[in-house]
């Protein structure tokens, strides 16, 4: 029967990239049996010295990614002291990286799986966003940290997408002369519900620079009197649920009108919803 290998993954983060690279190394030696054991978050000497004894009493070798000098020398030490064998995994590269550029690295933890939870909520934020532009899946719109309502082109969609690059969940729905909001918008927590104004003449300037690029009849879309009864007809809506801001829109660029919406809801230096 073969001998089966127990191999420590210690880290002073989750543990993923040694994991990975052990398992990259691993798939070279499809003979050996392996049973990896993952001790993330080793952050203390006392910890370092803790996986040590239990690495001693129950054999086997440790594999580590210990970002800062101290732990890393308590680990080799340590090793050597108990007869542990331990690999060091980034001691070396940081060594060489800061020789190469002349820098001395943070030797902060946690780094890499920081990085990897910004990247996998901005894809979740992006995704909100497109499946809840334009009023889609208006029953999912509790979900949203930032809510915005208004009339044709007044910036919801770009809002939105902008937002979502930052962290936030955002969702947006229009407001339509002579049709009810959903419902479900009057339930939700009114600090969320923002609501896009903007001055009539510029909106008809927008629509009608939009009627000239697509083309085609849109009837009384760009007409003046029309849009400012349908910003009557929003505004209204807007003022009788007290709670729900409003933000004028007008000639303003999408970064701008996001860092006042961030303002109004608390958020301010908060713009990005990432670790780090």
């Amino acid at each position: 029967m073969k001998k089966e290998h127990t191999i420590y993954i210690v880290s002073d983060g989750t543990g993923r990239t040694a994991e990975q690279a052990l398992n990259a190394a691993l798939i070279q030696f499809p003979e050996i049996k392996v049973e990896v054991k993952r001790k993330p978050k080793v952050r203390t000497e006392q910890k370092v010295t803790h996986v040590i004894q239990e690495v001693k009493k129950t054999g086997g070798f440790i594999v580590h990614t210990l970002v800062t000098d101290k732990l890393r020398e308590v680990m080799l030490r340590g090793g050597r002291k108990h007869n542990v064998p331990t690999i060091d995994l980034m001691g070396g590269l940081l060594g060489r990286l800061s020789e190469e550029f002349s820098v001395t690295p943070t030797e902060k933890p946690g780094l890499f799986g920081q990085l990897n939870k910004a990247y996998f909520r901005r894809i979740e934020t992006m995704e909100f966003a497109f499946h809840h532009d334009d009023g889609q899946r208006v029953n999912d719109l509790r979900k949203a940290e930032i809510l915005l309502l208004g009339v044709s082109r007044t910036f919801k969609t770009p809002l939105s997408i902008y937002l979502a690059f930052k962290g936030w969940f955002v969702a947006n729905v229009p407001i339509v002369m002579g049709h009810e909001i959903p419902s479900i918008i009057y339930k939700l927590p009114k600090e969320n519900i923002f609501c896009l104004d903007t001055n009539a003449r510029a909106l008809t300037e927008l629509r009608r620079a939009r009627q000239s690029y697509l083309g085609g009849a849109v009837g009384d879309y760009d007409d003046i009197e029309y849009v400012r009864m349908e910003l009557m007809y929003a505004r209204k809506i807007f003022v009788k649920n007290s709670g729900w801001v409003i933000v004028n829109v007008t000639n303003k660029p999408i970064e701008e009108i996001a860092s006042e919406i961030l303002i109004l809801k608390g958020a301010k230096g908060k713009g990005d919803r990432f670790p780090g």
